[in-house]
């Protein structure tokens, strides 16, 4: 099949990428973890790191996306070819689920003995600190433009050398310090919805709602974010 190694890199992206970003969630967030408590810089730095690391490994051959709003961004900015669209996104649901399933299955005795509901689904999903929808969404939408403003500049295949890898870093990591405390940053919706489902599917003793009533907000807000970034980013830019 055409392409199938680039939708097959893509889907082993994000599923890294889900492994070492929620690992990260999951270590600071549950009470059994050696690592709780650890707080928003590791979080911030590990996040950052996972980025970077999938960047290295999968830049050269897919471009490393793994999030539908990138996808969708450097489309809408011309930099990606229409017709791979719809089948790195589908990549990207399948990596994310897959991810967060082994997440599930390296924490769920500590998933199982934690009490705090909300911890057990910030292993997987995105909270609002401040429950207001529209203005969560607005906060995805700016978190999502800024991170895409910098990778249009960054370029479609980012390079593996230590600047750019820098600006990856800073742009994720840096994003997680700026705006994860309204909404937990989560700025790819491949990375909010699956891992979401994940935990309403899987058995995880008194783990309560899975929200799903505010997972279009993580869905909308980036795909918006990454389409006005392109908007601007080619009227400026652009010629």
């Amino acid at each position: 099949m055409e392409n199938l190694n680039l939708y097959l890199g893509e889907l082993v992206g994000t599923a890294f990428f889900m492994v070492l970003g929620l690992g990260v969630c999951a270590n600071i967030s549950l009470k059994k973890s050696g690592m709780y408590g650890s707080g928003g810089i590791v979080a911030a730095c590990g996040w950052g790191l996972a980025m970077v690391s999938i960047a290295v490994i999968f830049g050269p051959l897919t471009g490393a996306h793994v999030n539908p709003a990138v996808t969708i961004g450097f489309w809408a900015v011309g930099r990606f070819p229409a017709h791979l669209v719809a089948g790195y996104i589908i990549a990207q649901l399948i990596g994310a689920f897959i991810g967060a399933l082994i997440i599930w299955l390296l924490f769920k005795d500590h998933l199982d003995e934690e009490d705090n509901q909300n911890s057990k689904l910030g292993v997987f999903a995105t909270i609002a600190s401040n429950q207001n929808n529209w203005r969560n969404c607005l906060s995805e939408t700016v978190a999502t433009f800024s991170l895409l403003f910098i990778l249009f500049a960054l370029g479609h295949q980012i390079p593996a050398n230590g600047m750019a890898m820098f600006f990856v870093f800073a742009a994720v990591a840096g994003g997680v310090m700026s705006f994860g405390g309204l909404t937990g940053y989560a700025i790819n919706p491949a990375r909010d919805f699956m891992p979401r489902l994940v935990h309403h599917i899987m058995p995880i003793k008194n783990k309560g709602h899975s929200r799903f009533e505010y997972a279009w907000v993580p869905i909308v807000g980036p795909i918006i974010g990454a389409y006005l970034a392109a908007l601007l980013y080619r009227a400026l830019f652009v010629s």
